[in-house]
């Protein structure tokens, strides 16, 4: 195989993983699994219970999570009744793969994500702005380094698990000129 297509053939091989990962983000219900494993590896008995779902359904989608690399299974461990159990811990990939097209599906985790929370425990800001470029530019890169500000310090010893959701859209009925 001469060089050109080796190149090729490396360039399709990262095409399919790069399709296969995006496929594999593409359900609220992954995105979720991903979010509870982040700080406690958990089984798919866990996951299946947490999430209520059948665990055959909870086996397929964790398979999908190993498979593209976002879950890794740790040292299996016995189980209530003895049985060996294999828990699963997120890799942080997630964090760094884009999700082209995929804001219906955050959107949609975060709605399942907030039901059942408290009003009081949901904090939430809305906030209309008028921007250059450059300014949306500087708004986006300094949230941007914030949130990785924070994911880069690790979770806190002892410290409460939160969900933090963000986003950042053209206004489709913005104010008249004058206003």
């Amino acid at each position: 195989m001469g060089d050109d297509e080796k190149v090729r053939a490396s360039l399709a091989d990262e095409d399919a993983e790069s399709q296969a990962r995006a496929r594999a983000l593409s359900s609220p219900l992954r995105m979720r699994v991903l979010r509870l494993c982040a700080f406690e590896a958990r089984t798919n008995k866990e996951l299946a219970e947490l999430l209520g779902v059948n665990p055959g359904t909870m086996l397929h989608h964790v398979r999908t999570l190993v498979q593209t690399g976002y879950l890794v299974a740790e040292e299996p461990r016995a189980g209530r009744q003895g049985a060996r159990e294999v828990p699963y811990r997120a890799t942080g990939l997630s964090w760094r793969t884009s999700i082209p097209e995929g804001a219906p599906v955050l959107v949609e985790t975060f709605l399942q994500q907030i039901e059942g929370v408290a009003p009081d425990e949901l904090h939430v800001s809305w906030l209309g702005l008028k921007l250059t470029p450059e300014h949306k530019a500087e708004l986006e890169d300094r949230l941007g380094d914030l949130l990785e500000e924070f994911k880069q310090r690790g979770p806190d010893a002892g410290g409460e698990t939160y969900s933090l959701f963000t986003a950042l859209h053209p206004d489709v009925n913005p104010p008249s000129a004058g206003a």
